[in-house]
């Protein structure tokens, strides 16, 4: 099976895991040298979830993109649990090999929740947060419910079954005809994702820690993006921090995968803020 990935790169961790990753190299930029834009992937997907991103943010500082354990072209552990803080304890270990002090990140529904982890674990090294179709809080006792069902569909019927029904519903209804060849290339990327690798991310996505504490109370400049029309993770889910150092956007007409369905429009407002994060070190 074809795997989608940006990955031009691969680290072995401590624990054996192949990390797969995308370097778009150091160079001149806006942010603080020996610095990053980290853009992290949602669940079954991979670094190619932010392809149309990159020309939009190139140049503004290195950019680096991996394929979360388990997913895209990076191995899957044999752990049945894929903790968040085990995924935080990953970019760690990327960041830390590429001598990478300080990360911007920008993380996509569950990229958040480990971008959220990170933050948690390492706030040292968190230069600011962006929540993207992402939220702080934890599942409800329905969503664990849901997360193993969806555990159990996969080890049952197998992962292209789980994401021909699973993709359909990260679009705005709108765009399921209007954006079908798009609808098609998220399934595709999906197709690439271990088996056991999305059974034991679900399992760990259940039993996450709430992170509205670790939100609300970073020293540091945060974004939160929702989509109008996201029927998985609503704006209000999103928005839970406010304050002069927190901005919230709204993209309209946009389901929950913006960097596909508006690409324009996310892309501007990731540069925006990589931008003004830039004013600040004036």
């Amino acid at each position: 099976m074809t795997v989608h990935s940006l990955a031009n790169h691969n680290l072995t961790l401590s624990s054996g895991l192949q990390l797969a990753y995308y370097d778009s190299g150091e160079g001149s930029g806006v942010l603080a040298e020996n610095s990053a834009i980290v853009l992290l992937h949602g669940f079954c997907g991979s670094s190619s979830y932010w392809e149309s991103i990159i020309p939009r943010i190139q140049g503004l500082g290195r950019i680096l993109i991996p394929d979360l354990r388990g997913h895209g072209r990076s191995s899957a552990p044999d752990d049945a649990v894929y903790a968040m803080e085990a995924f935080a304890d990953d970019l760690l270990q990327l960041v830390d090999a590429l001598h990478v002090r300080h990360v911007y990140l920008f993380g996509h529904s569950l990229g958040g929740y480990v971008s959220l982890a990170f933050a948690d674990k390492y706030p040292e090294k968190v230069s600011s947060l962006s929540l993207v179709h992402s939220t702080a809080m934890a599942d409800t006792a329905e969503a664990k419910l849901n997360r193993d069902k969806a555990a159990q569909a996969i080890a049952t019927e197998g992962i292209e079954k789980f994401v021909e029904g699973l993709v359909p519903k990260l679009f705005a209804p709108a765009h399921l005809v209007k954006m079908a060849d798009k609808v098609q290339e998220v399934i595709a990327i999906g197709y690439g994702t271990s088996a056991a690798g999305a059974a034991a991310t679900a399992l760990g996505m259940k039993i996450r820690a709430d992170r509205r504490d670790v939100l609300d109370e970073l020293n540091v400049p945060r974004l939160l993006i929702a989509g109008s029309e996201d029927g998985v993770i609503p704006a209000e889910k999103t928005f839970t921090a406010e304050g002069s150092n927190v901005s919230q956007v709204v993209l309209n007409d946009t389901g929950h995968m913006g960097m596909v369905e508006s690409p324009a429009a996310l892309g501007e407002r990731i540069a925006a803020f990589i931008r003004f994060l830039s004013t600040l070190r004036e």
